[in-house]
């Protein structure tokens, strides 16, 4: 079991970046798939990144290009940077732990251990 806390959230206007992080702590996080999600109001939970076995990524297609994923062994932290942010990008942004796999789930339901969230706003 992992527990996660996630912080970096904030508000920002189109264009703009913002870094999340996410604290782990747990013996087994070295040997875990890290995924980033978020969920707007009245919309369903929606997976954004995700890093699995030996550092691959998988991105939704909707960030790709303007968001990535990293993860920090040593740290024991998975960190999400954001560059040219939409005001559809406004979200509660939460962190995810699961098995560990080669090509890492976008899937909600893979994950087991999950943070309580954070507050991005994106301003037109």
């Amino acid at each position: 079991q992992v527990q996660l806390v996630e912080s970096g959230g904030g508000s920002v206007q189109a264009g703009g970046s913002l870094r999340l992080s996410c604290a782990a702590a747990g013996s087994t996080y070295s040997s875990v798939s890290m995924a980033w999600f978020r969920q707007a109001p009245g919309k369903e939970r929606e997976g954004v990144a995700a890093i699995g076995k030996f550092g691959n990524t998988h991105y939704a297609d909707s960030v790709k290009g303007r968001f990535t994923i990293s993860k920090d062994n040593a740290k024991a932290t998975l960190c999400l940077q954001m560059i040219s942010l939409k005001p559809e990008d406004t979200a509660m942004y939460s962190c995810a732990a699961g098995p560990l796999v080669y090509t890492p789930s976008l899937e909600p339901t893979w994950y087991t251990d999950w943070g309580q969230g954070t507050q991005d706003t994106v301003s037109s």
